[in-house]
């Protein structure tokens, strides 16, 4: 999965219902304001935007649970106390609809399950929701998103459908649909165009375009526009695929400076508007990072982690930014948090194993090899085929298991370089591996040379000791010679 934001932050469905013919408030794309939080006169005639008539008890209910909701957003103080609450409240809301369903109210409660990162809860409203009216498309986008997900991101032309069926049955208007759009074009990155757009790249600027036409204050659509920029100033440079900072990553080119400004300009608009938005400023920590600027990058993601504490890729991307500079026990910390969040995902272990192991010193050798190791091996069953574990368990091997060996230390390094001649067998020819093979291969016959030097100086300190023997045992003959 890439280091970028998983999916945008769900919005609100805000309270648009029509009283009397006329229009008492209506969002529906950043979420409400409190300007729509005022309580319905008793014996008032309710409707919603699409034409369901809501109950007055359920309407005021649904508008406590809106400012609640607000509350828990502004102060970013979420829990799964706070969370389950909020949702209740909103459920709450449905409970006074009697004679039908209050679809708008139990979407919210969905979205509130959501922002503690509880999926299962939120799933299960979103497919009751979808399941009684097909055309609810922000549920749709919903269940799209955790369908693409549970495929490891591989089910991309089924997702795209799923968002695109979500524009139409909105009429153009669903803000979330269009910027997620843009997110699975630019993962495809087919050539494949569309209605006025040449293939997935220029189709995703189409649709983050439509976004903020719609609503020039959704901040997701700006973040995303700002990944775009990311993206393309990497494609220009001939890379290609997901923005992350990789823990075990190999040089590449650099991206294109123009590009990458574009990329910044954007972020910097979008936190103007909203300096708390956490995935800008984790998209802000990328740009920082192709800059070459690691430092300016940790404090972006520092900055996500700290308005977003269960923000796993902004987790992530710290961690692994911090081991590129050796702040080891940082990057420890924040892969440590990460798992907490996906306690199977092969990059964090992987990333907290090299924390580990960059922490080794005389007062701790034994215990942090035999984690660095450990982790390494649970990052290995996670995903077998993965080439990075076999290079950085051989390294571990070489500098650290067979310090300890001794005198016997020929089958680690052997053992070691095995597990160099895995990693290459395993990386191939891909180009993304192309210099750690060279440097494997550096290695496999660096320990032939330690091996054979091993040998020899083995050999000779044996001929040195029975030749001081040999002389010992002559002046001992010759003193025993003498005596008679």
């Amino acid at each position: 999965m890439n280091r970028v934001t998983r999916w945008i932050t769900t919005a609100l469905i805000a309270s648009s219902w029509i009283i009397g013919g006329a229009a008492l408030a209506g969002c529906g794309g950043s979420g409400p304001t409190g300007s729509d939080i005022a309580k319905t006169p008793e014996g008032a005639t309710i409707k919603t935007a699409t034409g369901d008539v809501v109950a007055v008890a359920a309407a005021n209910k649904f508008k406590d649970a809106m400012a609640l909701m607000i509350k828990h957003d502004r102060n970013n103080d979420w829990t799964d106390a706070t969370c389950k609450a909020t949702a209740d409240a909103f459920m709450d809301a449905v409970s006074e609809q009697s004679g039908g369903d209050f679809l708008e109210a139990k979407y919210n409660a969905g979205v509130a399950y959501q922002r503690c990162k509880n999926d299962v809860e939120a799933r299960k409203i979103f497919e009751e929701i979808l399941s009684k009216k097909s055309e609810f498309h922000r549920a749709r986008v919903q269940l799209a998103l955790y369908d693409f997900e549970a495929s490891n991101g591989k089910a991309v032309d089924k997702a795209i459908g799923e968002m695109k069926r979500a524009i139409t049955d909105a009429k153009f208007q669903n803000v979330e649909a269009l910027v997620n759009l843009a997110m699975l074009l630019m993962r495809r990155d087919g050539p494949t165009g569309g209605d006025g757009c040449d293939n997935d790249f220029a189709c995703a600027k189409r649709s983050l375009r439509q976004a903020l036409a719609i609503n020039d204050s959704f901040m997701p659509a700006f973040n995303q526009l700002a990944v775009y920029y990311l993206e393309s100033a990497k494609k220009k440079a001939g890379r290609k695929g997901t923005s992350s900072i990789k823990a075990a990553s190999s040089s590449q080119k650099k991206a294109d400076s123009q590009a990458l400004e574009l990329a910044a300009l954007v972020c910097s608009q979008a936190l103007r508007k909203n300096p708390t938005y956490a995935p800008v400023h984790n998209t802000f920590g990328l740009i920082s990072a192709e800059l070459g600027d690691l430092s300016s990058a940790a404090r972006s993601f520092g900055t996500a982690r700290k308005f977003d504490k269960k923000f796993f890729e902004a987790h992530m991307n710290y961690a692994a930014v911090n081991l590129q500079f050796r702040g080891f026990a940082q990057s420890e910390e924040a892969y440590r948090a990460a798992i907490k969040l996906r306690p199977k995902d092969y990059e964090a272990y992987l990333g907290l194993a090299l924390a580990v192991r960059g922490q080794i010193d005389d007062t701790n050798f034994d215990k942090n090899v035999a984690e660095a190791s450990k982790l390494l091996a649970t990052a290995k069953s996670i995903d077998p085929e993965r080439p990075e574990t076999y290079y950085n368990e051989a390294i571990l091997t070489q500098e650290f298991k067979a310090r300890s060996g001794g005198g016997n230390a020929k089958p680690i390094l052997l053992q070691a370089k095995a597990l160099f001649q895995k990693f290459v067998d395993k990386a191939g020819s891909a180009e993304a591996f192309a210099d750690s093979v060279k440097r494997a291969n550096e290695r496999m016959e660096d320990i032939d040379r330690i091996i054979k030097f091993n040998e020899q100086t083995a050999k000779e300190q044996a001929r040195m000791e029975a030749e001081r023997k040999r002389r010992e045992a002559e002046d001992m003959k010759k003193k025993s010679d003498a005596k008679k």
